[in-house]
C-alpha cells in the first residue's frame, strides 16, 4: 500500500529531472536547503503529493512546532516530505522531493520514490548535499560527486574522492534510479569549515550551478547570488581585522589553487592551516553576524 497522498492530479510532464533535498544529512552552511528553496521558487513549483509522516517521521526526534498566542494553541506544524511540480526558466519539467530525511523504512521509502519516479516519466534525478572542507570563502565554493553510474563521473566536472562514509537515504535512492535505468547522482558543495555553522549562499549558487552542468536545470535565483557577493564582501571586511585570520585565509586559498591534479581528486587538506584559528575565525564570525543583527 502507497503512503503517498496527491493533492492533485499531476499535469502530464516531459522528461521532468527529479530534484531531492531531505534535511537532516549533511548540509554544511544550510546550502542544499537554501539551493532547493531557490529552486522552487523560480521553478513556481507547487505541492501536488505529501507521503505519509506517521509511516517515515519519528515525531519524538522532530516533534511538530507548537504556535502559541495568548496561551492559546493556534496551530501544529508537522514535518512532512513533500512532492512539487514546476518548471525552470528553460521550460523543463522539475520534480521535487523535499523534507526531512526518513527516520524509518527506508527501503519502502527508496520503492515509492522509484515507482513515482517511474510513473511521471523521470529521465534523471539529482540530490543535493554540502560539507565543511579547509577551502576559502574567496573562491568558488568547489563541487564533488557521487554516483553509481561510471559514466556520469567521467563525463562531468565535479571532483571525485576514495572514502568509506555512513550514507544517507539520497545514496540508496542513487541506486534505485541507476538500476531502473534513471542516471542518478548527488551533488556536494564544499563550505569553508569556519562557515559550516552560518548560512552560507554562494555554496547554494555553486549547487545551482551544479544543477545546470549536470541536469541542464537553469535557475536564476538573482536575489540568492547577490546575497552571496554581499557575505563574501562582509566577510572580506572581517577577516581584514585579523593578520592570524587573514594569514589563514591566505593558506587556504593556496592549498585551493593548487590542491586539485588533473583527475578531479580532492586534496588532503594541509594539516598546518590551523584548526584552532579556523574554530576562532568561525566563532568571530558568529559573533559578527549577531552584531550585524
Amino acid at each position: 500500500m502507497s503512503s503517498l497522498s496527491w493533492l492533485s492530479a499531476p499535469r502530464p510532464l516531459t522528461n521532468p529531472v527529479l530534484i531531492i533535498d531531505l534535511t537532516g544529512w549533511i548540509d554544511a552552511g544550510g546550502a542544499a536547503r537554501t539551493a532547493t528553496e531557490a529552486l522552487i521558487a523560480d521553478c513556481e513549483a507547487d505541492v501536488v503529493a505529501v507521503f505519509d509522516d506517521d509511516t517515515y517521521i519519528d515525531f519524538r526526534a522532530r516533534r511538530p512546532m507548537m504556535r502559541l498566542v495568548g496561551g492559546v494553541n493556534t496551530h501544529l506544524d508537522w514535518a512532512q516530505i513533500t512532492v512539487s511540480i514546476g518548471r525552470d526558466l528553460a521550460g523543463h519539467d522539475v520534480v521535487v522531493i523535499h523534507g526531512p530525511e526518513p527516520d524509518m523504512a527506508w527501503r519502502q521509502f527508496i520503492r515509492e520514490v522509484g515507482d513515482l519516479a517511474r510513473r511521471l516519466g523521470v529521465a534523471s534525478m539529482a540530490h543535493l548535499g554540502a560539507y565543511p572542507f579547509a577551502t576559502p570563502h574567496t573562491r568558488p565554493a568547489r563541487l564533488s560527486i557521487t554516483t553509481p553510474s561510471h559514466d556520469i563521473v567521467a563525463r562531468l566536472p565535479f571532483l571525485r574522492s576514495d572514502l568509506t562514509v555512513p550514507a544517507g537515504v539520497c545514496a540508496a535512492l542513487e541506486h534505485e534510479m541507476h538500476d531502473h535505468g534513471i542516471p542518478a547522482l548527488g551533488i556536494w558543495a564544499q563550505v569553508p569549515q569556519y562557515l559550516a555553522s552560518v548560512e552560507y549562499p554562494a555554496a547554494a549558487v555553486a549547487l545551482l550551478d551544479g544543477l545546470r552542468t549536470a541536469v541542464d536545470i537553469v535557475v536564476d535565483a538573482t536575489d540568492l547570488r547577490a546575497a552571496a557577493i554581499a557575505q563574501a564582501n562582509r566577510f572580506d571586511a572581517l577577516v581584514a581585522r585579523n593578520d592570524e585570520h587573514e594569514q589563514m585565509v591566505r593558506r587556504l586559498e593556496i592549498a585551493h589553487d593548487s590542491g586539485v591534479d588533473t583527475m578531479g581528486q580532492i586534496a588532503q587538506p594541509d594539516a598546518e592551516l590551523g584548526e584552532m584559528s579556523a574554530d576562532e575565525l568561525g566563532a568571530e564570525v558568529e559573533r559578527f553576524l549577531r552584531d550585524q543583527d
